[in-house]
């Protein structure tokens, strides 16, 4: 997305390469005329030759950073979410948890390759995708280049490609949490790689393709807050009411196994997510520094008002809701983290973590539905407050780097907001509930009762996550 600080800073590159070329005219100027006579084609290659300089620098800092956050992306889902989701379900259905992520991970990097990329960032100008034109990685060499947001300044397309194949694979396993412990293991694989198909991979683009429908809507999303977070969260609530609830949902005890696990695994996450908001950046230079920073504040405030308001309404904090508390900050702070000034980060992780809790502790039971491990309550919800937020906390005035939506101001910076929050709650809900019901047709969605009360672990995989 193309902020303030950003547009300044490519003015300021196309500038310097302006400025060393006409320094070359002036000094051929400064010649005398027999010299200038000899000269004009040897000061023409050297023009020629800046401005082509100017045009594609490679910065090795820059590769190198990439490198990293993709590799900090992946340990967000191996091992990261994994022992977080795993530590959170039963013990009977532990080790079907760490399949589920493991295998959507491998699924999603091999279709990415295929042919997500070229649906995500082809190249084409729909809006709504990016075309056939890079199937198979066509014409993508270890020489071809990605563009970054400073002006001459470019990415090998490899790390590219990798850093948002991470993305991509991450972003379905989040769903797995709201049908844990009941859905077969084939209906996973297959829904998955509809899902990636239909939904994330045309979502990607309409938000990061500079053709993208919400692209140029002028919504702020720097890391993933309607790609990753909000897209997740409605396919989780849609997969929460269409396959049902547990057996025993508001009977037996459905208490996650082991906190130790889940906190293990949520730290992996928190560490994982500094690739994730500060490699969206692309460049190892001062805007990364902010996403990184805001990255900690908001993750931190999230924490402390969540396990306040559990400590006034239960008289007790929870390490769950500590848990809890530190994925909807980390949520919440993804669309704004490169945008917002670091004290707006503490507060917009406070109040995410707020409206969070009230989703997860009242309007679940409520309403009736089984988000088993709270997709749409964090995820979904905290996603959404992150992205209306981002066009509050923008704004100069708060510490912000200001608005990107065409007028210039709060007003049409949160309208371009929330036009983009609605368009990806509605792709991703009735996408979602289509390919439900062709997987239901297909393969079944839901394990037999006895099945699901013996467990996943031995019924799916003839395996159990721990020796007895």
């Amino acid at each position: 997305m193309q902020m303030t600080e950003r547009m300044r800073r490519m003015r300021h590159a196309t500038a310097t390469g302006a400025g060393l070329a006409a320094g070359l005219t002036a000094g051929l100027a400064a010649l005398p005329v027999w010299a200038q006579e000899a000269a004009p084609a040897a000061a023409e290659g050297s023009v020629t030759a800046a401005a082509e300089a100017t045009a594609a620098i490679i910065e090795k800092g820059d590769v190198a950073w990439m490198m990293v956050s993709s590799l900090l992306v992946l340990f967000m889902l191996i091992p990261g979410l994994a022992l977080f989701y795993g530590g959170l379900v039963r013990v009977k259905n532990m080790l079907s948890v760490l399949m589920q992520c493991t295998m959507i991970g491998a699924l999603v990097m091999v279709i990415w390759a295929v042919y997500g990329y070229s649906f995500a960032f082809g190249g084409g100008t729909s809006p709504f995708w990016g075309g056939l034109g890079k199937l198979f990685l066509a014409g993508v060499t270890p020489d071809s280049t990605a563009a970054t947001f400073t002006d001459g300044v470019v990415l090998p397309e490899y790390v590219f490609i990798a850093f948002q194949m991470t993305f991509a694979a991450i972003t379905p396993a989040l769903i797995v949490g709201a049908f844990a412990e009941r859905i077969k293991f084939g209906a996973v694989m297959l829904f998955t790689a509809l899902w990636v198909t239909f939904v994330y991979f045309p979502v990607a683009h309409m938000v990061w393709d500079a053709s993208g429908l919400i692209y140029n809507l002028g919504a702020i999303d720097f890391a993933g807050g309607t790609v990753v977070h909000i897209n997740a969260g409605v396919a989780a609530l849609v997969a929460a009411v269409v396959i049902g609830p547990r057996i025993g949902y508001g009977r037996e005890n459905l208490a996650p196994h082991s906190m130790t696990l889940t906190l293990v695994g949520a730290a992996m996450l928190w560490v994982g997510w500094f690739g994730f908001n500060a490699g969206s950046n692309l460049e190892a230079t001062a805007g990364a520094t902010l996403a990184m920073l805001n990255t900690f504040l908001a993750t931190a405030g999230a924490i402390l008002a969540w396990t306040l308001i559990e400590n006034a309404v239960n008289g007790k904090p929870s390490l769950l809701g500590a848990a809890s508390g530190m994925i909807a900050g980390l949520v919440a702070i993804t669309p704004a983290c490169g945008t917002t000034g670091p004290i707006g980060a503490i507060v917009l992780g406070a109040a995410a973590s707020a409206v969070c809790y009230v989703f997860v502790a009242k309007v679940k039971h409520r309403l009736g539905y089984d988000d088993s491990l709270d997709v749409f309550g964090i995820h979904g919800v905290g996603g959404i407050v992150g992205a209306i937020g981002t066009g509050i906390l923008c704004a100069p005035a708060l510490g912000g780097t200001g608005y990107v939506a065409e007028g210039g101001t709060m007003g049409a910076q949160i309208v371009a907001q929330v036009t983009g929050v609605i368009i990806t709650i509605l792709w991703s809900g009735i996408g979602s509930l289509v390919i439900l019901y062709v997987v239901r047709a297909v393969t079944g969605l839901r394990v037999k009762e006895e099945v699901e009360r013996e467990g996943l672990d031995l019924a799916s995989h003839g395996e159990r996550a721990y020796s007895y």
